[in-house]
């Protein structure tokens, strides 16, 4: 990938004062709940900075990226994540990647989005219609991924995916992500949680439409009864919507720990993993080059008499331009 500069000198002072990106991966509840608390600021300003975007299109690739990110902590062993998001509104909706190695990347389907009348809120649910969440995972060895698809339901992204866990994985998680704009519509704050209920011993999840759901328990002894499991996911739940906006929290240099540790401090919260997450892409030129030979000996021959050299090439998961020569085709 070629990192486009981010040259907005207030911008670049203001993250150096904020808590920098990373990834805090936590359970509690004895292990009943697992989450990720994700400070991604420089991360989405790079995401706008290579694909050149604007406000509205920053906010809606800014929060699938987001949501992309918090897949990662999900991930056993070599895997790759996609999710996508087919919308027959404005927005047409969105791919995005993400990589069990730490990156995640992804583009717009439609950019710039169309809008009839200047924004009066942060509501995106005008901009997506009717249409389809599809996560495909890919492990390492696999000749096929393992796609699952459902509804588009809330017309909000991260309500969206959650219900495509409840629904086609039968994994009750919620996720929350938020971006903050300054005046100057400067993103100066993002990140974004989730937390998911792990299957209890003698149990097993069942979808719901609650933010965590119901999980049926014996009341064996060390086991949480019924009664008592779901008073706990009540509780849960009311923690993780008082959440306040994680842009706003991280704008005000609000730090990880002191959510973690406060929020969700009545359910004895540990840290158990801490991770860099970024806006990235492996692709080059020589990348390129190899796809373009692999198109055929036709086809290369007619590309090297009739197109122009350099040939330039646009990377769609990240914005990079490359200048493809002629000799690097032969």
């Amino acid at each position: 990938m070629i990192k486009a500069e981010i040259e907005d000198k207030e911008l670049i002072t203001h993250l150096g004062q904020i808590e920098k990106d990373g990834m805090t991966v936590f359970v509690m509840a004895d292990g009943l709940f697992r989450g990720a608390f994700y400070n991604g600021t420089q991360m989405i300003n790079q995401m706008r900075a290579n694909h050149h975007l604007g406000i509205l299109e920053t906010m809606v690739l800014g929060q699938a990226t987001l949501c992309a990110a918090l897949l990662i902590p999900m991930m056993k062993g070599k895997e790759h994540i996609t999710f996508k998001y087919d919308t027959n509104g404005p927005a047409a909706g969105f791919s995005v990647e993400a990589d069990s190695t730490g990156y995640v990347r992804g583009h717009l389907f439609q950019n710039p989005i169309p809008i009839e009348k200047p924004l009066e809120n942060w509501d995106l649910s005008p901009f997506f219609g009717e249409g389809t969440v599809t996560l495909s995972r890919i492990t390492e060895g696999a000749k096929v991924p393992q796609t699952g698809t459902t509804e588009i339901k809330f017309r909000n992204i991260a309500k969206d995916l959650s219900w495509y866990f409840a629904q086609s994985e039968q994994v009750n998680t919620a996720f929350n992500t938020s971006i903050q704009f300054d005046r100057q519509g400067r993103v100066i704050g993002a990140g974004g949680l989730f937390l998911q209920a792990v299957p209890y011993s003698g149990g097993k999840i069942t979808s719901s439409d609650g933010l965590i759901g119901r999980s049926a328990q014996t009341s064996d002894s060390g086991k949480l009864s019924d009664k008592d499991y779901d008073i706990l996911c009540q509780k849960v739940e009311n923690a993780f919507s008082a959440m306040p906006s994680i842009g706003n929290w991280f704008a005000e240099k609000g730090t990880r720990e002191d959510v973690i540790y406060g929020l969700f401090r009545e359910f004895k919260p540990a840290a158990v993993l801490e991770r860099d997450v970024i806006f990235n892409c492996p692709c080059s030129a020589e990348r390129f080059a190899e796809s373009i030979k692999a198109m055929g000996k036709a086809e290369v021959e007619d590309i090297i008499k009739n197109d122009s050299d350099p040939l330039e090439v646009t990377c769609h998961n990240c914005g990079s331009v490359y200048k493809i020569t002629k000799d690097m085709l032969k």
